[in-house]
Parts: structure tokens; sequence; C-alpha cells
């Protein structure tokens, strides 16, 4: 139950409500104006929130979001991978808290957060305002679920677009051109550009992975750039699969397996036996990354990023004929619709295909001639 009382202020008549929380300790909320205004509060906010479990101790909303963060970082950093808690670390550090570290929970508005996107968009990419946007969001679902706030006003902001990058695919005759460019990094150029692994996938891999006979590699650790570090986990999907490699790559499997011992690094940099290769492909902007000047060599204009081998590898695949679910498992996609929503430009020539196919199908039937005549028969 909670009780309405009148006190003096410099300003007039303001009313407070006294009331108990669910654990029993009494406190109150001051500065209505009018009688009435403190008795809708205290009906809502008190009598019915307790009777519906939805009470809100107004204290609880003066968290603030940095100490929240703590938590939601640590809860994270258990869930997640390296390589994906990194880039969360750093945006919490760099967007937001320097914005909302210090601000109660309580005190976050729709309209403080939506500004705060937009300023940020219009100057960090889509993909940074939208990961920063969630850990803030994150942060307020757990304040939610903590019974701080009664709603999370994060859920509602407008959040920009992001623009999928147009995929570079090579042509079977410039990816050999490509890797004859490539120096050392030859026969890692092929292999990513025929098998479509990701390139994490490729530099752990070991010669009891690769099965010569059968041709066939399997994936089931992932070693990506962290940092300056290289942190061998989970595959993407935390699962593993067995991949296949043409008959092509046969004498490069070969001589990177033959007589070495089972836990030998298939694929080493030159000089540094028994270690992952560290250097990330991705590397492209300059101009004289040793992507840029093999490309250049091979008469390819334009760059790649190490990535693009993997698409390559998908467009060579289904110019092969290969159906979407032999394309999904091997390059390790968590459902065919995946395959088919990021490869969609690689299947556009079936739908014409397709249309020459029915087409000569119907007029084979003679289903065609069969309706046209029906058609004029009835009218």
């Amino acid at each position: 139950m909670a009780n309405i009382t009148k006190y003096q202020t410099t300003n007039g008549v303001r009313y407070r409500v006294r009331y108990r929380k669910p654990d029993g300790t009494q406190t109150d909320k001051r500065g209505f104006k009018r009688k009435i205004d403190a008795e809708n509060w205290a009906a809502e906010h008190v009598t019915i929130a307790k009777a519906t479990g939805g009470y809100i101790d107004p204290q609880a909303g003066k968290t603030t979001v940095g100490l929240l963060a703590e938590a939601w970082l640590a809860k994270k950093k258990t869930s997640v991978k390296a390589s994906t808690y990194r880039p969360l670390e750093i945006t919490w550090r760099v967007h937001v808290a320097p914005v909302w570290g210090n601000v109660p929970v309580s005190k976050i508005a729709r309209e403080d957060i939506q500004q705060w996107v937009t300023s940020l968009s219009e100057q960090r990419s889509p993909t940074v305002v939208i990961r920063a946007h969630g850990i803030l969001a994150g942060i307020l679902d757990d304040a939610k679920n903590d019974k701080r706030i009664g709603d999370n006003p994060a859920r509602n902001a407008e959040l920009p677009r992001k623009r999928s990058r147009p995929h570079r695919y090579l042509t079977a005759e410039q990816l050999y051109r490509l890797a004859d460019c490539a120096g050392w990094r030859h026969d890692i150029i092929l292999t990513l550009g025929l098998c479509g692994m990701r390139w994490g996938e490729l530099v752990p891999l070991r010669v009891k992975d690769v099965d010569l006979d059968k041709h066939r590699i399997n994936i089931g650790v992932s070693a990506p750039m962290v940092g300056m570090q290289i942190i061998a986990d989970d595959t993407k999907t935390y699962r593993t699969r067995s991949i296949m490699y043409p008959s092509v790559l046969d004498e490069i499997m070969r001589k990177h397996c033959d007589g070495r011992a089972t836990d030998a690094l298939v694929f080493e940099a030159p000089g540094r036996p028994g270690e992952m290769i560290r250097e990330h492909g991705n590397a492209t902007a300059r101009s004289d990354s040793w992507m840029c000047v093999a490309m250049r060599r091979a008469g390819i204009e334009g760059r790649i990023r190490i990535h693009d081998l993997r698409h390559t590898a998908a467009s060579l695949m289904v110019h092969a004929g290969a159906n979407v679910k032999a394309v999904q498992r091997q390059l390790g996609h968590s459902s065919a619709a995946m395959t088919l929503d990021v490869y969609a430009d690689l299947f556009d020539d079936d739908l014409d295909e397709l249309s020459a196919r029915m087409g000569d199908m119907l007029l084979r039937e003679n289903v065609g001639k069969m309706w046209a005549n029906n058609v004029c028969e009835a009218s």
C-alpha cells in the first residue's frame, strides 16, 4: 500500500509517495505538484506493478551503463570467439563508453539514442554503427531483464543499412595466372581458389587432415588473426566438415603431405617451419601489397581480397554443375538458403536455362498446342 503525504518546498506544496518495495524496505518518490499525479503514479508503479510482477525499483535504474557493461562484456567473452569479441571490446571502448558509460540506464531516452546513431553514421561505416548500437542495446536488455528499466529504448532506433560488397570472381584462367605470379604463395592461392575454404581454415591444416586417396580435406579448426596473434578455435559454424579438392591439386597436396609427420602443418611460410602463416591476405589496401603486385603481374585489373578467392571457388563449382547443397557443404554455410542468398548472382543463368528447358519440354509434349486449341474451341 502506498501512502501519499504533503510537504512544503521553496517552490510551493509538493506530494510524495511513500511505499514499500517487494523486499520490504521503504522508499519514496517525491516532487509531484498535484495529489492526483502522485496517486496515479502510485497506482501504476507500485500497486499494479507489484501485483503483475512488473515493479521497477527507481534506485536500480541509477546504475550506469558502464557498470553493467563489465558483466555484458564478460558474458560475451565466454560465449563468442576471440575474433568476434575483439571488435566488440574495441567498439565499446571507442564509440560507446565515451558517450554512455557514465549515464544511468533509467535516464536514457529513445531520442537520445537515435541522435547518437545518426551522428555516428555520419562518421563511421554502417557496420561500426550497427555494432555499437548492438552493444548498447544488449546492455540495456540486461538492465531490463534485471528490472532496472521497464523497457529498452534502444530497440526502436532506426539504423543505417549495410551495403553488400559486390563479389569479385576470377575465371579459372585468371586464378592460375594469379597463382603463378604470387611466388611462394602459389599453392595457397590455388587451394583457396579451388576449394573455397576460409583463410583461417587453411592456416591450421595438418597433414593428418588431408586424405590423398579420397581427395578430401577435414576442416575442424579455424585460426584467424586476432590483432597480432593467431588464435586457434572452432570453425565459424562450430562444426567440422569434410570437403573435396579437385584432382588438379593432387600434385600440390602430395608435395605438402607425402613423407611428412601427421601433425605437420600443410602450409608454412618460408623460413618458419612449424609456425602458422601469420600474414592475412586481406591487407590489400596498399598498392605494394603482395596481392596487388601479383594481380598487376598477372595482368588482372582491380584489386581483390583473399576472401574473394572463396567467392571464386563458389563460382567455379556452380559453373561446373554442382548443386546448392554440395556448394553449401563445401563452403561450410549453415544452410543451403544462406548459400543461395550469398551467391544469388551465380544462379541467374539458371533461370535462362530453366526457361529454355521448360519451353522445350512443353513443346515436346505438345502441351502448348493442346492448350491453344482448347482456348479456341471454348471461344
